[in-house]
């Protein structure tokens, strides 16, 4: 059999650390269960990556990653030795099916892997599968409704090596698009009428693409990525003011930069922003039947740059906030909530990934 994604669709015990590996930094995020709240961030570290380590979402230098993770873990000074990972959602082929009702689960497992050949373009021994059971197919009581998720071996296998040079033992491997939209249904949750009717944008913004999911109800309607990123900035002040990457990243962060920053890079960087995500939602207007959004998320590390959520809102005319995957959890004492607030945007697939500590 080949269903082995690592229980993409399973339940984990706790403790559980959330990790997100991205071409600049690796996230740990660990929660617990709250004392008020159903959770509490515990602990969390960011720590960067040696560039190249991790290119277009491929690991291309395992022991540098697993070094940047272990310090990660050190830092954050974490028990938990079961970790949560995501794949790049270009990584996988997730395909809703039909299948007859009423098998035994070892059917269901021979009838999804028969199904998955007709749309996966290379042999089914080179890779993992998954499924989820979703319910009875839409008007018709003989067929039920299953997502099915499979993913190269070795794609899998590259990020459980990692985890594993670095101490953890993995027994979660995630989607990093249903990862973050975890997050986000836990955010939702704290609109009026729970987030029910509203729809919802989350732009995520990275190193070098802009990732929009559109969400309504708990359901993905749209997704849509563009080339606009935090990267674009960086390389403006390496060229500008001479400085290495690595530089330019910290004085992003604490501001340390001449008093031309702001007009000559950073308000053109936040301008064109700002055009690029109303462009997307204009996009999302015209290819779908939706006319309106009704609130709009910024996340990822660039999110936090000063004055991008006021010029998206200005721009598009609608609600901007910066997204925090934590909000209603408790704190532990040990984090610093300065740090969070500047921290927390680019923190939710890893901590989306956390929360399967909670899965029912």
């Amino acid at each position: 059999m080949a269903i082995a994604l690592a229980s993409l669709f399973g339940r984990t015990s706790p403790p559980l650390v959330g990790i997100d590996l991205s071409a600049s930094s690796v996230k740990v995020v660990e929660l617990a269960k709250g004392q008020r709240t159903p959770m509490r961030l515990e602990r969390y570290a960011i720590e960067p990556i040696e560039r190249g380590a991790i290119v277009d979402g491929n690991i291309e230098k395992p022991e540098a990653v697993a070094e940047a993770l272990t310090r990660a873990l050190r830092k954050c000074n974490t028990r938990a030795r079961e970790a949560a990972l995501a794949l790049p959602s270009g990584s996988v082929i997730t395909k809703k099916i039909l299948v007859p009702a009423g098998l035994r689960e070892e059917d269901y497992e021979v009838q999804v892997e028969a199904e998955a050949s007709q749309y996966i373009p290379f042999p089914i021994e080179e890779v993992n599968l998954d499924f989820q059971l979703l319910g009875p197919a839409k008007g018709s009581e003989e067929e039920i409704e299953v997502l099915l998720a499979a993913s190269r071996k070795e794609k899998v296998d590259d990020r459980v090596a990692v985890a594993e040079m670095a101490g953890l033992r993995p027994v979660v491997v995630d989607v990093e698009s249903y990862a973050l939209r975890s997050a986000v249904d836990h955010v939702t949750r704290f609109l009026p009428n729970n987030g029910q009717g509203q729809i919802i944008a989350v732009f995520s913004i990275g190193q070098t693409t802009t990732s929009l999911a559109v969400v309504l109800n708990e359901q993905t309607v749209f997704e849509r990525e563009q080339t606009f990123g935090g990267q674009q900035l960086t390389q403006d002040l390496v060229r500008l003011y001479g400085l290495t990457p690595e530089e330019a990243e910290l004085k992003k962060r604490t501001g340390d930069l001449p008093d031309n920053y702001q007009r000559d890079l950073l308000q053109p960087f936040i301008e064109q922003g700002a055009t690029d995500i109303a462009r997307a939602l204009q996009f999302f207007f015209t290819s779908t039947p939706y006319t309106r959004v009704d609130q709009i998320y910024l996340a990822g590390g660039s999110s936090v740059v000063p004055g991008l959520a006021d010029a998206v809102m200005q721009r598009t005319q609608v609600p901007t906030e910066i997204l925090s995957p934590f909000q209603g959890m408790e704190v532990s004492d040990a984090v610093r909530d300065r740090q969070l607030r500047a921290d927390a945007p680019a923190l939710l697939v890893a901590a989306g990934l956390a929360m399967r500590r909670f899965d029912a």
